[in-house]
């Protein structure tokens, strides 16, 4: 596997070594030693998938203090846009997000660590998203960044007509209103 480190310290791009040939493909998805060799030490405890129409936008969501989750993300069916935005009030890149699509023919994954937060949206007529996790889901310490904050300037790449949102989602905070990671 081949690990990018991306603008934002801590938020890495992997792409698998896939071999294919007429039957099809092979991949290794994760190698934990491997993956600590480059990334660190993470503790992934659960994995979760979700299956989304064209336009469907999950996000910015995120959780609180000691419930914050890292993830390791990739698209088994379709293609997303996947977005991390830095919380971390420390960091040089506080406030800064990172963004790439991740595919079913690319394969590539996405790792964000704790102190981020999380969305993507759905540029294929479906897609599988599926992603590991290293805490558990507490819906009361979850939260959530407005998509369009006009501090984040997030280019989407769709026009906002199209957008299928939760109302949690259409509703959501602020990045101004947002609960830091410290």
């Amino acid at each position: 596997m081949n690990y990018i480190q991306t603008e934002i310290d801590g938020v890495w791009l992997i792409e698998p070594e896939v071999f294919s040939d007429n039957r099809g493909y092979f991949m290794e998805a994760f190698k934990k030693q491997e993956f600590e060799t480059h990334i660190g030490k993470v503790n992934f405890i659960q994995d979760n998938e979700s299956k989304s129409s064209f336009g469907v936008l999950r996000g910015l969501h995120y959780q609180r203090g000691e419930y914050s989750q890292a993830k390791l993300v990739r698209v088994i069916m379709g293609e997303v846009l996947d977005v991390a935005v830095d919380l971390r009030q420390t960091s040089p890149t506080f406030g800064k997000h990172v963004s790439v699509v991740l595919s079913d023919k690319n394969k590539k994954q996405f790792f964000i660590p704790r102190g981020f937060a999380h969305g993507f949206l759905v540029l294929s007529n479906e897609a599988i998203f599926t992603y590991k996790v290293d805490n558990i889901y507490k819906p009361d310490s979850e939260s959530t960044i407005l998509y369009s904050d006009d501090f984040l300037k997030i280019d989407w790449s769709i026009a906002e007509n199209l957008l299928i949102l939760s109302e949690k989602d259409k509703h959501a905070k602020s990045f101004n209103e947002a609960e830091y990671y410290i």
